[in-house]
């Protein structure tokens, strides 16, 4: 669907703008810790404005929520937040990360699938969550099972849809405004009333940043990456990305890499789901090779597989990223404030060990204590 203008009461259609306002049902915050927001718990309506569905009217906080994916898990998570009743897909949602973070943690043992071979509309009235923090067009236009009629109903029927697919920039029919990683994470501080977190993360995260940008080597001294998916760990076909402005190549962005396929004839996944072989990314030949879809592996254990396949393969053994040991864990599709942190320390240390090798980029104590409230 291109249309942005997405209304609580229906989705308007044929360029038709937007001027219905929709309300969030929602009961009042029910979480452990100390509240840090500014209003937590307020019964008075509130709004909350975000492309495609516009003005979205609360009428209290929400209690139960679902994800679209990890990025807006973690959101909710650095928020204060009970986990989501469910999101697209358990796996992607990599909650390891917390172990980083004292006193943070997250069970995903009961939390649901929504995405089964596509997606059914049953799973939303199962669940009855109070908001559904996702891009409903991602729906649509990604997977089978639903359709605008069903959109429409679970947004009249159940809760309205609040999100924007902000994790890549590649998709045709994502034709409104992309939000970045925290510009996001302010709207949804505003829908769970916890501007105060938010505030206090954004002001960690500036922080984060300036350490990194001090000890950042001459551009000129910065390494070509080249970023693509790996199924399996003896993978001879892979999908690359070209690094765009979404929010999963954040952490590349922020420590200045080069992109090694932005100049190549390669292809980019989101937006042709094109495939290459190891003879293709040979003649690209980047100084570092980071591979997704192995996030769930420990650093041993993607080194005990996937990189000793590369160094025993006849052609891959011959990429300069091999022969240097240069090859890592491509980080996750999906990040939000907490997970960035910990992903963005962890690449600052592999592509840059003699500025970062040693070095704490943030301070994890502080982090679990915007999260816990204190």
């Amino acid at each position: 669907m291109t249309n942005s203008n997405i209304s609580r009461r229906g989705f308007l259609r044929g360029g038709i703008a937007a001027t219905a306002t929709s309300t969030l049902l929602a009961g009042c915050l029910g979480m452990s810790g100390s509240n840090n927001g500014s209003n937590g718990g307020s019964e008075d309506p509130y709004s909350v404005s975000i492309k495609p569905m516009g003005e979205v009217t609360v009428d209290g906080v929400p209690e139960t929520w679902l994800a679209n994916n990890g990025s807006w898990a973690d959101m909710g998570i650095a928020l204060g937040q009970k986990p989501p009743e469910g999101v697209w897909l358990t796996d992607r949602y990599h909650t390891q990360y917390y172990d980083a973070i004292p006193e943070v943690s997250v069970d995903k043992s009961g939390m649901t699938q929504l995405y089964s071979d596509g997606i059914s509309k049953e799973v939303f009235y199962q669940i009855e969550a109070d908001v559904h923090v996702m891009d409903p067009n991602f729906i649509l236009n990604r997977f089978k099972g639903m359709n605008q009629n069903d959109v429409n109903q679970i947004d009249q029927n159940i809760a309205p849809f609040f999100g924007n697919t902000i994790f890549s920039r590649g998709y045709k029919w994502h034709d409104y405004r992309y939000y970045t990683l925290y510009e996001a994470f302010e709207k949804l501080s505003k829908v769970f009333k916890q501007e105060q977190r938010y505030k206090e993360f954004k002001t960690l995260h500036e922080e984060f940043q300036k350490t990194i940008e001090s000890s950042l080597p001459p551009e000129s001294e910065r390494p070509n990456v080249g970023i693509f998916w790996a199924g399996g760990n003896e993978p001879t076909e892979f999908s690359p990305y070209v690094m765009d402005e979404g929010t999963s190549f954040k952490q590349w962005r922020d420590l200045g890499v080069n992109d090694a396929l932005a100049e190549s004839d390669i292809g980019n996944l989101h937006s042709s789901r094109t495939h290459v072989d190891l003879e293709t990314i040979l003649k690209v030949d980047p100084d570092v090779l980071l591979f997704r879809g192995h996030e769930g592996q420990t650093e041993s254990e993607f080194n005990e597989t996937l990189v000793s396949f590369l160094k025993e393969h006849p052609v891959a053994s011959k990429l300069t990223a091999v022969k240097n040991d240069m090859v890592f864990r491509g980080g996750p599709l999906y990040q939000g404030p907490i997970t960035n942190l910990v992903v963005t320390e962890r690449a600052a240390k592999q592509v840059y060990p003699d500025a970062f090798g040693d070095v704490t980029l943030f301070d994890p104590e502080a982090v679990a204590g915007i999260v816990n409230g204190n």
